[in-house]
């Protein structure tokens, strides 16, 4: 069975690398019609060159999604591009290790203005386009870390993955009405830019891993690929965790 979202208006936030590009090149693979969103127009262009290298249908919107305005914006855009939303990939965030004792307001700010107020209004804005679409689907990018799982320094990071998922079970409450289903992914040790400055020992950290592999972003696509299909349509307000079978370890 393939899930057929062929022709259809997905935004990725946060898709110009890392997770996002792979849950991007997931859906162009399976002939959406992809926009990226991210801050750097530069590492935005370089997303698209590669995937439409490939023959995708993609292009990239740039925003700084914890405004308000700019979320509006981002949707202006597509609806003018697109003509549509169908899927709106909430993926955009970011995570920087600081100690409990040592986090300032700053750091704390920057973390949920991102991960949170991104998240939702982002959401917020599109929910027009969703609506119309008769198959609208939010995907939120969370973590096992924070809802699952604590990670000494990431007390904040943690808090904000947490707090998505509070999000995610209350819109999918409020939006249900409107046929939009809302759910939100889980992932575990992925391979990415932010993974590798972390200066994290790669064969260790696959060896702690049940699969012995870390993640590669696909796999975070190909669930979100899930959730925004026709055959999800019944399924919001839930939770997939990606981890390679991290969080069954005692």
């Amino acid at each position: 069975m393939s899930f057929a979202v062929g022709g259809r208006s997905v935004i990725v936030t946060g898709g110009s690398r890392g997770i996002g590009y792979g849950i991007a090149e997931v859906f162009a693979d399976a002939g959406a019609h992809v926009t990226i969103v991210g801050r750097n127009s530069d590492v935005a262009a370089q997303a698209v060159t590669r995937l439409a290298d490939r023959g995708a249908s993609v292009d990239y919107v740039i925003a700084d999604i914890p405004k308000p305005s700019e979320c509006a914006r981002m949707a202006d855009e597509v609806m003018a591009t697109r003509g549509g939303i169908d899927v709106l990939c909430a993926n955009a965030g970011m995570f920087t290790g600081k100690k409990l004792a040592d986090m300032t307001e700053k750091d704390y700010d920057e973390t949920f203005d991102l991960n949170m107020k991104g998240c939702l209004f982002s959401v917020q804005v599109c929910l027009p386009a969703l609506a119309a679409s008769g198959h609208g689907r939010v995907v939120v990018t969370s973590s096992i870390t924070g809802p699952i799982t604590g990670v000494p320094g990431w007390t904040h990071y943690g808090a904000s993955k947490a707090a998505q998922l509070g999000f995610v079970r209350a819109a999918a409450m409020e939006l249900a009405p409107e046929g939009i289903t809302v759910n939100a992914i889980l992932p575990g040790t992925i391979l990415s830019d932010g993974l590798l400055k972390l200066g994290m020992n790669l064969d260790e950290a696959a060896a702690s891993i049940p699969l012995k592999r870390i993640g590669d972003p696909r796999d975070i696509g190909y669930a979100a690929l899930y959730f925004a299909s026709d055959e999800a349509g019944y399924i919001t307000g839930q939770t997939l965790v990606i981890d390679g079978g991290v969080t069954l370890i005692e």
